[in-house]
């Protein structure tokens, strides 16, 4: 079924019907430029949402990057930026393959139609040119016809009139005559127009407006394919970027997947752990009798004159502190209201960590300043800290970790230096060789300034090594002191005598001090710091065995030497401050770093 032979009368309507479909094809290119517009400025918005979330520091510089829900909020923000990105190819694809190709093709149905209509018009105009030639010459033979009849009439009523001349009545029979003959010529005329005319008719209806009207239907189905096509490019751009997006999607999951609370806790371990002891017990001040209330006589090593007790050199104290390096220099003592203290000991040597006793330090400000607790910020120092070289203006953890990122740095701009010197070397073999590809001499200057770049990196690589060494002492030093209070019985009451069992663990080296030392008085208080048990214990049962990696000559008190390749029992596992308790398959207990075993746990 066609247009031309169902539909040879609805000119009109078919006229309409194609005006509408160029209509709605051309609503759907403004639908689409429309969604283009709301795709452009979606994926806008998008970017600059994640732009203004993104953290504005390099990781490198942000302590929060190290924390996996921070990662995973920024890995979120670049799966949104990507997914911004497949919303601007969509809008790309739907603007060129959608807007510009169904417009130009819009613009073509419509040329197309316009000659179509223009040649049915035309043809319409023709036929109802001879339509009108056939009503004229109908009219004419109308007319003719009654003029020769009136003349036939007029000559016969003469022709019977015995008064009419014979010269009048052959002027009206030559006038009917003549009358009669256009009369037939009319006739002839007006059958061959209405010939024609019905030649024409039929060629119009059923020859030249049929195939006006196939050709406006071939016109409109073609446009409706074009349009069908389309509206599935619509789905097509969709669907070009659905694996993309898809993707996009399950980096998200992924990233929700990859927050760990455990070691987001243990990265702010890292990152803030101090390595600072804890802070000692109060003592027990008694003011039921009358003493000197600037210092009180159960402080350690104070005796109740109110000055220090000086410790000579044959006194345990290093027992006390098994991971502290002797004659080391202790930085300043910081007060509990966060400022430097005065040294209050000229003659006696320092503390592990401090040159004063606590309790005297507290006793001595409270002249001036009401004591206070001191918090954890009071050993962060004040906040005009000069920044040194070693970092020493950091707590000891943190020391440590700067200055183990400053070795590896050095390094690897030592082998960089180390791998620029070998090809400057290897250059100047082939300029030596093939003379015309260089000068060797030019590369003197080079290699001597990558020499002299090696040397200045090697010594700053053994000054860091240096630094890193004494840091990591320092750190078990504070690690063994929190053992030995963390380790120690409680404290008994202030009036009652000291508890014999705290040195049943120390052997003749505790009668030698007591022999040494003249015992407490029974109202005095046991000492702040109890004694430390370099002895682990043996009945504590291995959680696990480790390989060593590496060499290590356990110089430090606390440590124990490690041959490479040696099996080792883990004891204790790393805390956080880089070291690990072993024990040697000869017997022997002690800590070494952890970067240089292999563990593995029961």
């Amino acid at each position: 079924m066609d247009w031309g032979t169902e539909l040879w009368d609805q000119f009109e309507v078919i006229e309409r019907h194609t005006q509408w479909g160029l209509d709605l094809l051309d609503r759907y290119v403004k639908f689409v430029k429309e969604r283009t517009e709301v795709e452009q400025a979606y994926a806008k918005q998008l970017r600059n949402l994640v732009k203004k979330y993104l953290p504005k520091r390099p990781a490198k510089d942000d302590p929060e990057s190290k924390f996996s829900q921070q990662q995973s909020f920024v890995q979120i923000l670049q799966e949104v930026n990507d997914f911004a990105g497949q919303r601007e190819l969509v809008a790309e694809n739907l603007s060129v393959h959608v807007c510009l190709e169904l417009a130009k093709y819009s613009q073509e149905m419509k040329q197309e139609r316009k000659m179509h209509f223009q040649e049915g018009r035309r043809a319409q105009q023709q036929l109802e040119s001879g339509f009108k030639q056939l009503e004229n010459s109908k009219r004419k033979f109308e007319r003719d016809c009654r003029e020769a009849e009136k003349a036939a009439q007029t000559a016969e009523r003469l022709d019977q009139d015995i008064n009419a001349t014979k010269a009048d009545v052959e002027k009206a029979k030559q006038q009917a005559h003549l009358r009669s003959h256009m009369a037939e010529e009319s006739k002839n005329e007006y059958a061959a127009q209405l010939q024609r005319f019905n030649r024409d008719q039929a060629h119009f209806y059923f020859s030249q407006m049929p195939q006006i009207f196939d050709k406006l239907q071939d016109m409109d189905e073609r446009r409706a394919t074009h349009l069908g096509a389309g509206y599935g490019l619509l789905s097509e751009a969709e669907l070009q970027v659905l694996p993309i997006i898809t993707k996009c999607l399950e980096g998200m999951k992924v990233a929700a997947a990859a927050v760990d609370s455990k070691n987001d806790s243990q990265v702010l371990i890292e990152l803030n752990k101090s390595g600072f002891a804890r802070p000692g017990d109060v003592e027990f001040e008694d003011f039921s009798q009358p003493m000197n209330r600037t210092h009180s006589d159960s402080s350690l090593g104070t005796p109740s004159d109110g000055r220090p007790e000086l410790r000579g050199p044959g006194r345990s104290r290093a027992k006390r502190w098994p991971f502290g390096k002797k004659n080391k220099p202790h930085p300043q003592p910081l007060s509990p209201l966060g400022g430097s203290l005065p040294s209050a000991l000229p003659n006696g040597p320092p503390s592990p960590r401090s040159g004063l006793d606590p309790l005297a330090i507290l006793s001595e400000l409270s002249k001036s300043v009401k004591p206070r607790l001191a918090s954890f910020r009071s050993f962060r120092g004040s906040r005009g800290t000069v920044v040194t070289e070693d970092f020493s203006h950091l707590p000891p953890e943190q020391q440590r970790k700067r200055l183990q990122q400053q070795l590896e740095e050095r390094n690897r701009e030592l082998q960089k230096e180390i791998d620029q010197r070998e090809a400057l070397k290897k250059m100047k073999d082939v300029y030596e060789k093939t003379p015309q590809m260089g000068d060797p001499t030019s590369l003197e200057p080079q290699i001597a300034e990558t020499l002299n770049n090696i040397e200045r990196l090697k010594l700053e690589v053994q000054k860091y090594e240096a630094w890193l060494a004494e840091a990591e002492s320092r750190v078990l030093s504070n690690r063994g002191d929190s053992l030995s209070r963390h380790t120690r019985p409680p404290d008994p009451p202030a009036s009652a005598p000291p508890d014999s069992s705290s040195s049943s663990n120390s052997g003749s080296q505790e009668n030698k001090e007591s022999s040494e030392e003249p015992p407490l008085e029974e109202g005095q208080d046991t000492p702040i710091y109890t004694e430390f048990d370099e002895d682990f214990e043996e009945s504590a049962s291995p959680i696990g065995h480790c390989v060593a990696i590496y060499h290590f000559e356990g110089s430090s008190e606390g440590t124990i030497s490690m041959a490479e390749g040696e099996d080792l029992s883990l004891m204790e596992e790393d805390k956080g401050d880089g070291w690990t308790r072993v024990r040697r398959k000869q017997g022997g207990e002690g800590y070494v770093p952890t970067s240089y075993l292999r563990v593995t746990l029961n």
